[in-house]
Parts: structure tokens; C-alpha cells; sequence
């Protein structure tokens, strides 16, 4: 994990600018639209990596969910996003949220970095509870072929039993079938 406390400045300072420039650039380039689709179910591979579900309660607004891994552990994460279509580029979307995880690490004696998500298992046993933001871009193949790809960044700060506080970029791209 990415000890909030321990990063130097200016790393802390270049994971914020991400954040800042992928939100501005999502507020630039969205419009709100109807959805394509009303579930669909995949893999994430990236910071946490694992499979994946969507459900679109509304037009616009889906709910995921996440079964992930990462290093020696493993979450499971919550979250509502809101789809908005980029401006004329047929099956290209742009979407934004929140939500909530819960992480669960073993009893593993190391240390490991994985896609910017660094574990400490020094901890032993430890349950994190997080919140995360998610901000991305997936492109819809056309009509009749039913995958989507996707491409994002789900940063979440997390508060551990171990009594850490621990932020992470978790970027990834994924790939999802379409049920409709």
C-alpha cells in the first residue's frame, strides 16, 4: 500500500495531479445519454485485478461490483458511476463515482508494490476499510459485437485494523460481455 504518511512530497504531489487532471478532463467531455446496455460482466486487470459485474438501474447510472486480488490479498468493492457519451464519438463513454471496499490481507512476512498499490505483511491478518473515487473511459464495440473496454482509475484511501492509512491509484483496463 501507498503509505499516505511515509510517500515523499513529490510523489504525493504527482498522484494528486492525476486525480486532478482525469476528474477535470471526465467534466470536460461528458453529456448525459442513455446507457447501451443494462448489465454486463468482466475482468479488471490492474492494482486490483479480478472480476467484475454492472448493473444500469437508471439510464445513465450503474452500480459494480468487484471480487479483486492484489499482491496476497484479496476485496471486494462497491460502486456507483454515472455514464455520460463523449461528444460525437459513437460507443465512447466517459464515467465518474464513488463507493466503498473492504480488503483482506494474510499473514505473509513481505513486502511487495503492485501497479502502485504497495503491501506491507508485516501486518499479519489485517482488514481494510476503504473509500474509493472512480473516474474512466469505455468504448462500446459496435452494435452486435457485445464487449466493452475500459480504461480507469479507482484511487482509494484506506484505514487498516493493523492502524494504517493507506491511498492507492489502482488504474486498470478491463473487459466486459454485454448482456442486455
Amino acid at each position: 500500500m501507498c503509505y499516505l504518511f511515509s510517500r515523499d512530497m513529490k510523489t504525493r504531489i504527482f498522484l494528486m495531479r492525476c486525480i486532478i487532471l482525469s476528474i477535470i478532463l471526465t467534466l470536460i467531455f461528458i453529456r448525459v445519454t442513455k446507457a447501451q446496455y443494462n448489465t454486463s460482466i468482466g475482468i479488471r486487470i490492474g492494482g486490483t485485478s479480478g472480476v467484475t459485474a454492472k448493473y444500469f438501474y437508471k439510464p445513465s447510472t450503474a452500480v459494480e461490483g468487484i471480487i479483486g486480488t492484489f499482491g496476497d490479498g484479496f476485496s471486494i468493492t462497491g460502486l456507483m458511476e454515472k455514464y455520460s457519451p463523449v461528444y460525437n464519438a459513437n460507443g465512447l463513454y466517459v464515467y465518474y463515482g464513488g463507493g466503498a471496499h473492504v480488503a483482506f490481507y494474510n499473514d505473509r512476512d513481505n513486502y511487495t508494490t503492485h501497479f502502485g498499490r504497495e503491501v506491507d505483511y508485516h501486518k499479519n491478518n489485517d482488514v481494510g476499510f476503504g473509500i474509493n473515487g472512480i473516474v474512466g473511459i469505455e468504448y462500446r464495440l459496435p452494435e452486435g459485437i457485445p464487449i466493452a473496454i475500459s480504461l480507469d482509475l479507482k484511487p482509494f484511501i484506506e484505514i487498516g485494523s493493523g492502524g494504517y492509512v493507506a491511498f492507492a491509484p489502482d488504474p486498470s483496463i478491463g473487459v466486459k460481455f454485454i448482456i442486455h
